[in-house]
C-alpha cells in the first residue's frame, strides 16, 4: 500500500475521533511505515530522536502507536521480555509469528491449514471471529542447535552420581579389607599366646 493511502487513512482516522492531526503524530506514523521489522516503543522513540527534526516527546510515541494499533495501522506482539514489539499490517496479509525466548528472534509465518481450522471452531461454535493473534514460544533453528551441543558439553548427573557410588563403595570394599586383615592379625596373635601358656 503506498504511503499517500496510508497517510490519508490516518487522516481519515483521527477526523473520526475527533483528534488533531500533528506533524509529530505524521512523524510517528511515516517513520513506523519505514521499517519492515518489529520494533517497540523506545526503539521508535530513539529513531526519531536521532533524525532530528520536529520534536517528539516520549510519552507521544507511546500515545500515538496505542493510537494507530487501535485504528488497525499497527499491531503489537507481546515479546514475552516486558515489552510490546509492533509491526505494520495495513495493506499487508495476515501472519502468525515464531518468537525465540532465547535470543528474541521472530519469524513470521502462514499456514491455510491453520486458518482453515480455526475458522471451523468458530463456526462450530457458532463464534463471529473478528482478529486472532498466534505467537509460538520456543527455540530458533540457532539457539536449538547451541543448546544441543552445550548439552553434550555438560556431564550426565546421573554418570557422575554412579561414579560416586562406585568410588565411595571402592573405598568402604578396601577399609573393610585392611580392618579385616588387622583383625585376623589379632586374632593370630592371640592364639600364638594361647600355645605359649599351654607349653
Amino acid at each position: 500500500m503506498k504511503q499517500a493511502t496510508i497517510r490519508k487513512a490516518f487522516e481519515t482516522f483521527l477526523r473520526e475521533h475527533s483528534l488533531k492531526l500533528t506533524p509529530q503524530r505524521m512523524r510517528i506514523l511515516d517513520r513506523a511505515f519505514e521499517t519492515h521489522e518489529h520494533f517497540t516503543a523506545e526503539e521508535l522513540y530513539g529513531w526519531l530522536r536521532d533524525e532530528g527534526g520536529s520534536s517528539v516527546s516520549r510519552a507521544t510515541v507511546y500515545r500515538t502507536l496505542s493510537m494507530l494499533v487501535d485504528g488497525g495501522f499497527l499491531e503489537s506482539l507481546d515479546s514475552g521480555r516486558g515489552e510490546l514489539l509492533y509491526e505494520h499490517v495495513m495493506g499487508h496479509r495476515h501472519h502468525d509469528h515464531l518468537l525465540c525466548i532465547d535470543c528474541g528472534k521472530i519469524e513470521e509465518f502462514t499456514d491455510e491449514r491453520i486458518e482453515a481450522l480455526q475458522k471451523e471452531v468458530c463456526e462450530a461454535r457458532g463464534f463471529e471471529l473478528v482478529d486472532h493473534d498466534l505467537r509460538l514460544q520456543g527455540y530458533c533453528r540457532s539457539c536449538s542447535l547451541k543448546r544441543t551441543r552445550e548439552n553434550k558439553k555438560r556431564p550426565d548427573p546421573l554418570n557422575v552420581q554412579a561414579e560416586r557410588e562406585r568410588s565411595a563403595g571402592a573405598s568402604t570394599d578396601g577399609g573393610g579389607g585392611k580392618s579385616a586383615r588387622r583383625s585376623l592379625g589379632r586374632g593370630g596373635a592371640a592364639k600364638s599366646a594361647a600355645r605359649k601358656s599351654k607349653r
